[in-house]
């Protein structure tokens, strides 16, 4: 192991390489050394014609992250499970000036221990049916990509979806010690993703291992408990003193509730305020009520809100989990997304996965850009945006229930919540419920039986009933006519038994606390 500077690490990289990177929403990636690699292209215009593959969407929605790549030459192609936190990236993909696959993240953290082991990919259920599935684009992203790499195959009389495995040139990771053998240890890291199956994929890949680290300690004085990357497997290390470049997020430069160093009182935690947002939170909030103990998940956006909202409610029946890896706790939200202050344990991001896939998840908490009348969601393309599926299509295919959650219209709406009631001032132009969703990032055709689906928006609640999604719940107070029914699609069902969405959803302090 020899310790370089983040400008030497950038000099490894190579034209046509496969590079690898660590990293989660604004969380575990090694930003001095994507950094340097930005800075390098602009001043050597080198390397170039990258094959960049990542799980999560690593960004910061705007240049850090994934986006210190986004540039016409320095990247070929994209694999990727989120592109939301790199839009540098999706502009090129949109613009057909690089090649963009898009794979569920869970499919991606899985398929480094696939390379690893030299087997040949990933076989699973995860995408069938869907826009990854190659019957309907393979998961190709823009014109620019020429063919699928995913694959259908057939085993056993069933139909399933192979991602191929491709060796590692070069893989970027990070760790928060390195001793002088080069043994990595993650204790200020809000979770270890992939970090190991990553290196054995990029050292049996005969590629080049670069890890940066906050410090080095001396040789021998690691417990090897701790060690989550063997020396072994690291070829550089690179020390970044500066926070900016090494916090624990993209949004904090530290934050001990979310490694178990400090474990501050719940019950702290400011309320949110009172929005259009935590209406639709609270909403799907009562969706845990039904359920005894569930185990569930979290996505990012309105969901991530739900174990605040959880928390002032002063309910804790239930697990949570996230995608990262993390259980239990508050989820963290915006660019500390995948982090939670106060879990009970942490896992890598391949094995949660195993558990999602095989549908561990009782319940489910999804964001939604557009459904449609058979229930059918995106999530990942839409209007001029690629954003990716992230873990989306492995949870909406495998979990026993799955709320949806987003604002019912977007585009200009102008909406208050006033004296108990929504006050809808001008509403959105594009209604989020469609006849077809413009991609399906998931089907509930390919859904386990007997999965629940419902979605949550402000003013009305749906459930897909017998194969249509049908409007159950109204907001009180509105004009149904005008501000919900005149505005479904032809196909959308209307429930005999109408309900009226609970009061308390609109009322500011806790819901507990309501007096009518």
């Amino acid at each position: 192991m020899l310790i370089i500077s983040a400008r030497e690490a950038a000099e490894k990289l190579r034209d046509g390489m496969t590079v690898a990177v660590s990293g989660f929403g604004g969380c575990c990636h090694p930003e001095a050394i994507t950094a340097a690699v930005e800075d390098r292209f602009l001043a050597e215009s080198a390397p170039r014609a990258l094959t960049l593959l990542f799980a999560a969407s690593t960004g910061d929605r705007k240049t850090r992250g994934m986006g210190h790549f986004g540039y016409e030459g320095l990247v070929k192609r994209v694999i990727a499970g989120g592109w939301r936190g790199t839009p540098r990236l999706g502009n090129l993909a949109l613009e057909e000036k690089i090649e963009a696959h898009c794979w569920p993240q869970g499919v991606i953290a899985q398929l480094y221990r696939a390379i690893a082991a030299g087997q040949p990919g990933v076989i699973t259920h995860i995408g069938l049916g869907s826009f990854m599935d190659p019957v309907n684009g393979g998961g190709r992203m823009n014109a620019s990509t020429p063919e699928a790499m995913v694959e259908r195959v057939s085993l056993r009389g069933r139909d399933w979806l192979l991602y191929p495995s491709m060796p590692l040139d070069c893989v970027l990771l990070r760790g928060t010690t390195a001793d002088e053998d080069g043994n990595i240890t993650l204790e200020d890291e809000a979770f270890p993703l992939d970090v190991l199956a990553m290196a054995q994929a990029g050292r049996n890949s005969g590629g080049v291992v670069i890890v940066q680290v906050k410090q080095v300690a001396r040789r021998g004085s690691l417990a090897p408990s701790d060690v989550r990357i063997p020396g072994t497997l690291v070829d550089y290390v690179v020390v970044c003193e500066d926070a900016a470049q090494h916090g624990i997020s993209f949004g904090e430069t530290d934050n001990p509730s979310y490694t178990g160093k400090l474990r501050p009182a719940v019950s702290s935690l400011e309320p949110l305020p009172l929005s259009v947002d935590k209406v639709i939170q609270r909403r799907a909030f009562q969706e845990l009520l039904h359920l005894d103990q569930p185990v569930i998940n979290l996505g990012i956006g309105i969901p991530a809100g739900i174990g605040r909202i959880a928390s002032e409610e002063d309910h804790g029946g239930y697990t949570v989990t996230i995608e990262s890896g993390v259980i239990g706790g508050v989820p963290a939200e915006e660019l500390s997304f995948g982090a939670a202050i106060n879990p009970s344990s942490v896992i890598p991001q391949a094995s949660q996965f195993d558990f999602y896939d095989g549908g561990g998840i009782d319940i489910a908490f999804l964001g939604m850009a557009e459904v449609d009348v058979r229930g059918a969601v995106n999530v990942s393309r839409f209007g001029k945006s690629i954003v990716g599926v992230g873990g989306f299509t492995n949870i909406s295919q495998t979990a026993g229930r799955i709320v949806y959650v987003g604002s019912f219209s977007t585009g200009g709406a102008e909406i208050e919540i006033r004296d108990g009631r929504l006050a809808i001032g001008a509403d959105g132009r594009t209604c989020k419920i469609v006849d077809q969703v413009a991609q399906v990032s998931s089907d509930p055709a390919n859904a386990p039986a007997g999965q629940e689906q419902t979605v949550v928006t402000e003013r009305a609640v749906f459930r897909v009933l017998d194969g249509r999604l049908t409007l159950t719940e109204v907001a009180p107070g509105i004009d149904i006519r005008k501000h919900v029914t005149e505005r479904l699609p032809q196909g959308v069902a209307v429930s005999d038994h109408l309900l009226t969405m609970d009061a308390r959803l609109y009322a500011p302090g806790a819901m507990k606390d309501f007096v009518a």
